[in-house]
């Protein structure tokens, strides 16, 4: 077996392991450590590289696929009768979180000359929706496209968060290969593992990029031995394992086959995806075939159904079937159609087999369908996404506020917005709930929820959330939790509350390590999804908000017992009106408040955090009781300043009998009124505190204080 990192052939003395040996001919870093020999790097950077334009021929890059295994590939499609187009490339970008994919893409684009050179582009182009500009974050994946050296080059933007997992899942149909970025201080980190596990069994080909290579606490050495192990773990062939390296600075718009010499372009990545990203395989006499992967919506061209053309030639004005299955098929016609060219979409005639486009004209067409030949086509396998693991109680607005600042507050507008997500979101799943008016929404994490609750809102709808529960299995009558990897980055200073907080969540520490020379410590925890809910608040608390906490989901497991989360009760306000400084003043001596002077308040809404267990009412509307006493000096008010949550603090701080509030204009966290009931019902119905036994209690309680005091004072 060859070389796991490919330019180790080209700058490097061949270095021969014994083949059998996976664990070491794959890996020149871990021979070096295993068989002690020493192979200096600087060796490396004395080779002479002569780095040219953009448009020049690198002829130093070699796929790190064999050309016998390119032979046994092309006589595997021979005998199927398929052929590769040498014209274009399909690649997804993957990553974890904020290992800069989309700052990479930006800087491929404008080197592609996507943009004239007096247009303004802002950052991170790509993420074009609002919310993702907001968080920093990419929500949803987008397709584009660059040209380089007469070859077209489809890119796929994806998430790096995992609660949006399904959003890679359902692209990787459309790829045939993938750029797997990897932070060159972190090195692999758990939506790394998910992304990289989906790749490996969509069989597709990987070319791993350390970007940030130019940090000052960069350890590629460590990053590329770390790749290499999560290849193994993950099972991957020996095809797969030769995987090519690229050192590149996504914000510099640099790239180079090692990390002391880097081009002043990104040319040797595009190199390495022309020559290691195989062609789409495709059949160009075959029958029409067409999955559709995406649908966006277009307000004058309505439902536009995204995809990558499998068979067959596929023309504007085209008669197709719409098939789901073998027995269900309906027709339809194609009225525009469109394939992507730098930034834009591009009308277009003729598709062929291959390349990704955009259809219109099908007004019922669902993510899965397959757009098909009329006559002879046949429907492709469906797409298959992770199941659920967080759920969370959708209803209309029960307060005394509703109405006053959503358009739409009617159970019969939440239900249809609800139920139009799932034509996009695969991952997310909708069930009415035990009222008429009550939904369950099932997603792959708070985020993915609470996602849809901001979008909500702002396109004005008006409702109530209860908080998040996970989805517990029942397997051989044992009771089964989803369990999740978490890994935290916390300064060493601050580690020790940290571990204990993750401790008492029932987390269970397999792995701790330094990174670099930054002081900080890598912990990696496997615990239960309940302790997850509300403890990324907490430990930006414990650690003074210097920790990063990432999750994804690992496994079901037994049941891990009972979880505390919150140890605070709540301040609820005790009527409704508007808060004064008179009353906030007095108040604000139980707990922190979450509201101000002249705020508009009702019975039952939270209106702080209480400063032990258990909840307190408050009257914050009270006022100061006026008098024809003249007073010589006015009494001097001083408040605090009250805690503002967002949608997502207030997610993580409600517990079982509590409720989110959302308008359009404001949040609110209040009691949820249903279970107040049969809190105040148990109350009545309990016989140890009615009115009798509390009057029995209290003059016990006077007779033992009167006691103490006769013998206090005998013996004084």
């Amino acid at each position: 077996m060859e070389m796991a990192v490919g330019f180790h052939r080209t700058l490097t003395p061949s270095f021969s392991v014994n083949p059998n040996s996976r664990r070491l001919s794959s890996s020149p870093i871990l021979a070096k450590r295993i068989l002690g020999q020493t192979l200096s790097s600087p060796a490396i950077t004395k080779l002479p590289l002569t780095f040219r334009p953009l448009t020049s021929v690198r002829s130093s890059i070699k796929c790190s696929v064999s050309e016998a295994t390119e032979t046994q590939l092309e006589i595997a499609d021979k005998k199927r009768q398929l052929m590769r187009r040498r014209d274009i490339r399909n690649i997804a970008i993957v990553a974890h979180v904020d290992h800069g994919k989309t700052t990479l893409v930006d800087a491929m684009l404008k080197q592609a000359k996507v943009f004239r050179a007096n247009q303004f582009v802002q950052e991170r182009i790509m993420d074009s929706n609002d919310l993702e500009r907001e968080r920093g974050i990419t929500i949803l994946s987008k397709n584009t496209s660059i040209t380089y050296k007469d070859t077209k080059i489809n890119i796929i933007d994806t998430p790096g968060h995992s609660d949006f997992g399904g959003e890679v899942e359902r692209v990787l149909n459309m790829v045939e290969g993938v750029l797997l970025v990897v932070d060159s201080v972190e090195g692999p980190m758990p939506q790394t593992r998910f992304v990289l596990k989906k790749a490996l069994e969509f069989g597709h080909a990987v070319v791993v990029v350390v970007n940030k290579i130019d940090r000052p606490s960069a350890r590629p050495d460590f990053v590329i031995n770390s790749t290499f192990e999560l290849f193994i773990e993950l099972n991957a062939t020996d095809e797969q394992c030769d995987f090519q390296v690229i050192y590149a600075s996504g914000i510099k718009g640099k790239a180079g086959l090692s990390p002391e010499n880097l081009a002043e372009d990104l040319g040797p990545l595009f190199e390495a995806i022309i020559r290691c990203i195989p062609g789409p395989r495709i059949d160009k006499d075959g029958a029409l075939q067409m999955l559709v992967t995406n649908i966006e919506y277009d307000e004058h061209k309505g439902r536009i159904a995204i995809g990558r053309l499998h068979a067959g030639v596929l023309q504007r004005g085209m008669d197709v079937r719409v098939c789901t299955s073998e027995d269900a098929c309906r027709y339809a016609r194609v009225s525009e159609l469109f394939v992507y060219e730098k930034f834009n979409r591009v009308p277009a005639e003729t598709v062929e087999a291959g390349d990704i486009c955009a259809v219109c004209g099908i007004d019922d067409i669902q993510i899965g369908e397959t757009i098909a030949d009329k006559i002879s086509g046949r429907p492709l396998p469906a797409i298959r996404v992770e199941e659920p693991t967080v759920r969370m109680a959708f209803s209309i607005n029960t307060s005394p506020f509703v109405g006053r600042e959503g358009k739409y507050v009617t159970s019969r507008n939440l239900r249809d917005r609800l139920y139009r997500e799932l034509e996009r979101n695969l991952a997310m799943k909708v069930e009415d709930g035990e009222t008429a008016d009550t939904f369950i929404v099932s997603g792959r994490g708070t985020l993915h929820i609470t996602i849809l609750i901001e979008n909500m809102r702002r396109e004005g709808y008006e409702f109530m959330v209860g908080p998040p529960k996970v989805i517990n299995k029942r397997v051989d009558d044992k009771l089964l939790e989803p369990f999740e990897i978490a890994t935290v980055e916390v300064p060493e200073v601050y580690m020790g509350p940290v571990v204990e907080l993750l401790g008492k969540r029932r987390g269970q520490m397999f792995d701790m390590q330094g990174l670099g020379a930054e002081g900080t410590t890598l912990l990696k925890y496997k615990i239960p999804t309940r302790g997850l809910l509300g403890l990324r608040n907490a430990i930006l608390t414990a650690s003074r908000g210097t920790a990063v906490l990432n999750t994804i989901f690992d496994s079901y497991g037994p049941w891990a017992g009972d979880i505390t989360t919150r140890d605070q009760g709540s301040l609820v306000a005790f009527e409704d009106g508007t808060t004064t400084s008179y009353a906030l003043s007095s108040s604000q001596e139980r707990g922190q408040l979450f509201v101000g002077p002249g705020s508009d308040v009702y019975k039952g809404q939270i209106v702080g955090i209480h400063q032990r267990p258990g909840d307190l009412s408050l009257n914050v509307c009270k006022k100061k009781a006026a008098t024809n006493i003249r007073s010589n000096k006015e009494q001097t008010v001083i408040l605090d300043t009250p805690l503002v949550y967002s949608l997502d603090d207030c997610i993580e701080y409600i517990q079982e009998d509590e409720m989110v509030e959302v308008t359009p204009s404001s949040i609110r966290m209040c009691k949820n009124p249903k279970l107040a009931k049969k809190t105040s019902v148990s109350f009545i119905n309990n016989p140890r505190i009615d009115g009798y036994s509390c009057v029995w209690e209290l003059e016990i309680c006077v007779f033992l204080l009167l006691y103490t005091f006769f013998l206090f004072r005998i013996y004084m």
